[in-house]
């Protein structure tokens, strides 16, 4: 089947392709548009046209280059891809050898290693990879694969099910939004902490309550001590001892982000989040979520049935993805931010 498609991909090789890239680590002004190489896939891979890129925190985190304990990954000087964007919905247009579980003109969602989404094609190893049913459009889907797969995996490691308290710290941002409508799903009583003006929003999602968290704070009388069988910390920036403190014996503490210094960023926290948990019966437990194409197919079919509804709050065209990168890297996103494909 891949002898059709080589010389696709070989003829591709050549083209050249409109991309928002950076050469330096930095704010929003290291990324500029300008052209680059239509990349060509490799053994597993598959070439990608991009339809719509899903942003994330990661994606800032990486542009920045900080903490700079990221860079150990992604390039000790500058990113070793340029194009930031990994959450990617996209049309199948060439595959590299070996690739047999999809063919030219499939729909797919995925998450692309190390970005590439803010340019007209990307390559991803089709391992990444699933479909996109028609009844979901790409925007939608393009938002599912690391917001709601780590709200999964959270709420999965936190060990979240049906009659228990689940409390959710920042539950109004892309992650936050997700954790609450999955943690409703499983039959949790979900608590949560968001601005006084997502509120309404987040009960909307299926909070049975919620706080301002500028008011009520984790110690706080509103959220009792021993009351929560699972507390998703995705703020990351209340002390372990009190987060601990606010949940049962036989219940814990999932540190899905957190604070720290611009070198090491949150390992100190987690360092000290493993240190507490020795022999502790309500553990703290951090996350490193990965990316789960099994998770994503289950997040597709909560979508499409409308049990799960992905909150979007604001679309941008593709020549104002370095204003969506400002959006996000600005905090206080609610929800997710999509940039739709380059025309």
């Amino acid at each position: 089947m891949s002898d059709n498609t080589q010389p696709a991909a070989r003829a591709l090789r050549t083209d050249r392709m409109p991309a928002w890239r950076q050469e330096r680590y930095g704010g929003v002004d290291a990324v500029t548009l300008g052209e680059a190489e239509v990349p060509a896939p490799g053994r597993g891979e598959v070439l990608l046209r991009l339809r719509a890129t899903g942003l994330n925190n990661g994606d800032v985190r990486v542009m920045r280059g900080e903490p700079r304990l990221v860079r150990l990954a992604f390039g000790l000087r500058r990113p070793k891809q340029p194009v930031r964007g990994m959450d990617a919905a996209a049309t199948v247009v060439a595959r590299g050898e070996g690739v047999d579980g999809f063919a030219v003109g499939d729909e797919v969602v995925g998450e692309l290693p190390g970005g590439g989404g803010l340019a007209a094609y990307a390559v991803c190893p089709a391992s990444r990879l699933v479909r996109r049913p028609a009844q979901l459009d790409p925007a939608t889907a393009a938002v599912l694969p690391i917001a709601g797969g780590t709200a999964w995996q959270a709420l999965e490691r936190g060990g979240a099910a049906s009659g228990h308290r689940v409390l959710v710290i920042g539950a109004s941002g892309g992650v936050g939004t997700f954790a609450v409508q999955l943690a409703a799903l499983r039959g949790a009583e979900v608590w949560a902490l968001c601005g006084e003006r997502n509120r309404a929003l987040v009960e909307g999602l299926g909070a049975a309550r919620t706080f301002d968290y500028r008011t009520v704070q984790p110690g706080s009388p509103e959220l009792p001590t021993g009351s929560f069988d699972v507390v998703l910390d995705i703020a990351g920036t209340s002390p372990l001892r009190v987060l601990r403190s606010l949940v049962r014996p036989g219940g814990g503490v999932v540190l899905v982000s957190g604070e720290g210094g611009r070198v090491l960023g949150p390992m100190g926290r987690i360092a000290g989040a493993v240190l507490r948990s020795i022999g502790s019966k309500r553990p703290l437990r951090p996350l490193a979520a990965t990316a789960k194409p099994a998770v994503l197919e289950k997040l597709i079919a909560l979508t499409v049935e409308g049990s799960l509804r992905p909150v979007i709050e604001r679309r941008f065209a593709f020549g104002e993805a370095g204003a969506a990168l400002a959006h996000v890297d600005a905090g206080h996103t609610v929800g997710k931010v999509v940039v739709l494909a380059a025309p």
